[in-house]
């Protein structure tokens, strides 16, 4: 049975409904939301009050509120979000493990062997640029330092989860190898690891990725894009709201914006849209060597996820939903793939 709980908050008393009947009653006579029927309290019930209604009634912000007048609006952009999940999930796991191997690649090259032990002495070395004893090295040694730890929180965290890669290892009482680490490390921390690799390792992955030399002479472009990536992948994967790019926490370094502005053409790469992170999206896809058509094909679906979104709501909304340069975004990133 369900029951209504006054809950008592700073501002003062609400009256929170917790029955499906009580939650569509809310809509209505408080929020002034068009919602009825039996359809209607399925897909409610579907998408969950707290998750759906809670999570889509703004964008970007709690202050930005979207002023519904019908249930089937906030449908709409919780349809849109969730097929643009299911567009970007296959891409974004291709991504994270194309970028380990990668990096495995050429870790493996430069080592000549894959004891983690090994490869932390002779490659995670980036704190050596640095002056010994200033602050930027002992904040690079604590970075290493911090790499080491977590590597092997992983494998406890992975071994407890009855990780069979993991498992295997030490069970044979042999260490685990890199290749193996990669495996269970999230994108987070395979970042801070690549974060501590030498320049000559870094300067290897850049250049096999083909990236814009002239836009990486730190050899960090990796690096940025694995964090830039990093949100937006766990956001896709844990189901939390992406339209917007709420899911966005830090801000992303202006030279990946510039370095992607210089090879795709495209002005005003920002990521405050989830157009851009398309773009950069389809950018590391080239990088990878994907087919030209699978890559107009993800293209034209996220137009056509956009068109039918338009359909759907007032024009007021929308634009605030989809921002005015999106097309000629999405025309020059189809001409970038031409090319």
């Amino acid at each position: 049975m369900f029951y209504n709980y006054l809950i008592v908050f700073g501002l003062g008393v609400y009256d929170l409904p917790k029955s499906i009947d009580g939650l569509m009653r809310y809509m209505r006579v408080e929020k002034h939301i068009s919602i009825a029927g039996s359809a209607q309290k399925r897909k409610l019930r579907n998408m969950g009050y707290y998750h759906g209604y809670k999570g889509y009634r703004f964008i970007g912000k709690s202050s930005n509120s979207i002023p519904y007048t019908d249930f089937k609006e906030l449908v709409a952009i919780y349809d849109f979000d969730m097929s643009l999940k299911s567009l970007l999930y296959p891409q974004l796991m291709f991504i994270e493990t194309a970028l380990k191997n990668y990096v495995l690649e050429e870790i493996l090259k430069e080592s000549n062997s894959d004891n983690f032990n090994y490869i932390y002495t002779k490659l995670l070395t980036d704190y050596t640029r640095f002056t010994p004893g200033s602050d930027k090295q002992k904040n690079a040694i604590k970075q290493r330092l911090a790499v080491r730890d977590r590597v092997y929180s992983a494998l406890t965290r992975e071994y407890g989860n009855k990780k069979e890669v993991v498992q295997h290892f030490y069970h044979k009482d042999t260490s685990v190898p890199i290749w193996a680490i990669f495996e269970v490390l999230t994108l987070g921390e395979f970042g801070n690891f690549y974060s501590c690799l030498n320049y000559g390792v870094r300067r290897a992955v850049s250049i096999k990725l083909g990236f814009h030399q002239p836009s990486d002479s730190d050899a960090f472009l990796t690096k940025k894009i694995i964090f830039a990536i990093k949100e937006l992948r766990n956001a896709v994967a844990h189901n939390d709201v992406i339209f917007d790019t709420r899911f966005s926490r830090s801000s992303i370094d202006k030279s990946l914006s510039s370095s992607l502005e210089i090879v795709t053409r495209i002005k005003n790469i920002t990521f405050k849209s989830i157009t851009d992170y398309i773009i950069l999206v389809v950018y590391l896809l080239k990088c990878f060597g994907v087919p030209k058509g699978d890559m107009r094909r993800f293209v034209v679906e996220f137009q056509d996820n956009i068109e039918t979104l338009r359909k759907q709501i007032p024009t007021s909304l929308f634009t605030r939903i989809v921002l005015t340069d999106t097309r000629p975004k999405l025309k020059s990133l189809q001409e970038y793939i031409r090319k």
